[in-house]
């Protein structure tokens, strides 16, 4: 990997054994849960917990004790994952920030399967911390506290990880179906992670929100002390021919944008496709399906969330925040 300046965070591949499972967050929130409720609701045995399919086939995924066993969906091939392989792989990677291997249930669960997952979770994670403290080579571990919406499960889980000598603190699970859930999830959690607790300074260790880029909450997590996120919140945007601008998402699909000569996404932006291309070729590639399309919407989503997260730098440097 070329990578001139600047930390490199790599996840475990947690998300994937709930999106493998579930589909889409998008898909497990819009439809109440329904989709699987009936596979959660015959899953509260504590061995294991299956997840996927419900016409009789294998599931895509299956979560043990030892780890994750992911089904091909090309080929039907199993794969194991565990949290000390997924820790070997960042390492190979070079990763500056490594996360641990963590099970995501979905928005919609029983309170029993939310337990025994957090828990899990929780063994699974200090697995991850003792393969990574065999050969730490200058790299930083992240805990990642759980519990869903369910404030006790949330403070167990704070308690539990931030005894452990991991170097930061990352935020994940299901964090609400909305930018308001979440925000007030954030604003009742991090008063915790100010707290010295037996001997623990959890002031002094960054924390990072998993899996969140949307504006609003990207803005809110900033006022509630979040020092870093991650999310393909922008590129998969840009996939879809939304991009962003300062006046507001431009849907570059609609025939509207077919004669804006000229008109560059955002004219206060710096990157490369805004200095070169107008909204009507952008809206031409998007209609021809030029593959181009993707990288300069991609370019220019980037740009635009560096110029956010620069801001926000600045106004915490201003003590405005």
């Amino acid at each position: 990997m070329n990578r001139k300046s600047g930390p490199l965070i790599t996840d475990s591949g947690g998300f994937q054994v709930f999106s493998l499972a579930y589909g889409s967050v998008y898909e497990e929130i819009s439809t109440g849960g329904e989709l699987k409720r009936r596979n959660a609701n015959n899953s509260k045995n504590k061995g294991s917990l299956h997840l996927g399919n419900e016409g009789g086939n294998k599931p895509p995924v299956k979560v043990t004790e030892e780890g994750a066993i992911f089904r091909s969906y090309r080929d039907g091939k199993s794969f194991l994952l565990t949290p000390e392989s997924t820790v070997q792989a960042q390492k190979s990677f070079g990763a500056d920030i490594i996360i641990p291997l963590d099970e995501l249930p979905p928005y919609h669960i029983d309170r029993n399967v939310l337990v025994n997952s957090v828990d899990r979770t929780h063994r699974w994670e200090a697995r991850s911390l003792k393969e990574h403290l065999k050969d730490v080579k200058d790299q930083a571990m992240y805990c990642v506290i759980h519990g869903g919406l369910d404030r006790e499960l949330r403070k167990k889980s704070v308690d539990y990880l931030t005894s452990l000598p991991f170097d930061g603190y990352a935020i994940g699970g299901s964090l609400g179906k909305n930018s308001q859930e979440l925000l007030e999830l954030l604003e009742w959690m991090m008063p915790l992670l100010n707290e010295d607790t037996g001997g623990v300074n959890r002031r002094k260790k960054p924390r990072h929100l998993l899996g969140i880029a949307d504006e609003p909450s990207i803005l809110g997590a900033v006022r509630n002390g979040i020092d870093t996120l991650d999310s393909c919140y922008p590129t998969r945007l840009s996939r879809h021919g939304t991009l962003l601008s300062r006046d507001g998402k431009v849907h570059i699909k609609s025939g509207k944008y077919a004669r804006q000569y000229g008109v560059p996404i955002d004219p206060q932006c710096s990157c490369s496709t805004c200095q070169q291309y107008d909204r009507s070729y952008l809206w031409h590639l998007f209609k021809a399906k030029e593959p181009v399309f993707m990288t300069l919407a991609t370019i220019h989503n980037l740009q635009y969330m560096n110029d956010l997260m620069a801001q926000q730098r600045q106004l915490i440097m201003e003590n405005k925040i």
